[in-house]
Order: structure tokens, then sequence, then C-alpha cells
């Protein structure tokens, strides 16, 4: 009797539970044929970004020569600013978009000649920048960079010729880019310090001109001269030295 209630108890014990709970079985392997149809969905889905991806660069090329041709053809200076110009002394690097730097009193002529021209245009803020489009690309013309920065004699007679494609275009010098790049830095355009260190670390520098340029915003400069020089980026030391002295001898 007694042995009989144990022997019940082991069979209640060693007795599986009941679950509600549905088993979750392995998704079988997809045939031969469906492996072969997802494999060319995705050359497919490839194929056509890379097309994608021409044509915008197409669009970005072609609208850039118009921008270019169009206002040099109209008489005004400008040099071709951003990522663009960064990329052709620096690290190479896409962008989106085209930034020219003219100066202030030009700035709403040569909206006007981009807008005859057959882009569409507007007047995004009277103190620093207007914008141009055509074919979903952007033309930023700017007339005044942060920190108080113009379009200058001094910047146009140090700026450089150098070929995008078979467009030569002409942009500021390795040492002013450093400082529109070390000063227009922010959190949320940290590609900005990094252009400026890429040129630092490739471009033969007139340093004392580079000095003389950085006091519109001597202590950014100066920090990124300290932060290159931590990144083993060849800076000269007397470089930082005086432009520390000019900073803090008072």
């Amino acid at each position: 009797m007694g042995g009989s209630r144990r022997s019940r108890r082991a069979q209640a014990i060693h007795r599986p539970e009941e679950s509600n709970s549905e088993v979750v079985r392995p998704s079988p392997s997809p045939p031969p044929r469906a492996r072969e149809d997802n494999a060319t969905i995705a050359k497919r889905d490839i194929l056509k970004v890379r097309r994608q991806e021409a044509d915008a660069e197409e669009a970005f090329a072609g609208v850039l020569r118009e921008a270019v041709e169009t206002v040099g053809q109209a008489g005004y200076r400008f040099l071709v600013l951003g990522g663009l110009a960064s990329s052709l002394v620096g690290r190479p690097r896409w962008t989106h978009d085209i930034d020219l730097l003219v100066r202030p009193d030009d700035a709403r002529d040569v909206l006007a000649v981009l807008r005859t021209a057959g882009f569409s245009t507007e007047e995004t803020d009277p103190v620093w920048i207007y914008k141009a489009f055509k074919r979903e690309v952007l033309v930023d013309i700017i007339f005044m960079v942060m920190g108080g920065i113009y379009l200058d004699d001094d910047m146009l007679n140090r700026s450089i010729e150098r070929d995008y494609d078979d467009l030569r275009l002409r942009i500021p010098s390795a040492e002013d880019q450093i400082v529109i790049k070390g000063i227009v830095h922010q959190e949320e355009t940290s590609r900005h310090w990094f252009d400026a260190l890429a040129i630092l670390g490739r471009a033969d520098l007139d340093w004392d001109y580079l000095l003389r340029r950085a006091r519109v915003g001597a202590r950014r400069i100066l920090a990124l001269l300290i932060y290159a020089q931590s990144s083993d980026i060849l800076v000269p030391s007397w470089v930082i030295g005086r432009l520390y002295e000019e900073v803090y001898r008072q």
C-alpha cells in the first residue's frame, strides 16, 4: 500500500509539466529558389543605391559648374568654401552642398545672378547667408563666417587654385581654412575640427600668416594647435608659444 503511494508520487514527480505556451520551432530553411530570389533582390537594391549615388554626384558636379561659372562670368569675386575646399587640401570626404564665400556688398547681386540662371533662391539670414537650389543641390551664399570672418583682400590674395574633376576652383589658402574650420567647430559639427587637423597634417603652411589670421579666434586656434600636437601632428612649438604669449601675456 505504502509502496504503491510512493510509486504514484514518483510518477507524478517525473510526469512532464503541461504548458499552455506554444512550442517555437525554427523556421525551415527557404528552398534554393527562394534563396536565389532574395539574392537577386539584394543585388538589385545595391545597384539601385549605386545609381542614385551616381545621379547625386552627377547633379552635384553639374550644379557646381553652373554656379561657379555663372557667378564668375558675372564678374563677382568669390571663393569655394566648406567641405569641398577642405577636401582639396586635407582629407577627402563627400559633401552634399556647395559653399561660396562672397563679399557682403555682393551677396544680393550674386543671389540675383543665380536666380536669373534658373536657381530657386531665398534670403535666408541677412546677417550671414543666402541660399540657392537647383536639381536638389544646395548652394550656400556665405558673406560672413562665425567669428566675424569676411572675404577680404588678404584671403583673396592668398587663395589658391585646385582642380575638382575637370573644373578649376579657387579656394581659401590652407591657413585660412584652418582658422575658419577651427572657429566654426561646434559639438554637432565636429567634422570641421577634424578637417582642420587633416589640413595641419598635410599642407605646407606659412606659420606667420596663420598666426596673423588666427587673431580673430586666438584661443580656439591655440587649442586646435595644442590638440594637433597631442595627436602627433607636427606643429612647431614656437608657433604655439607665440600665440600663447599673444593671448595670455597680460
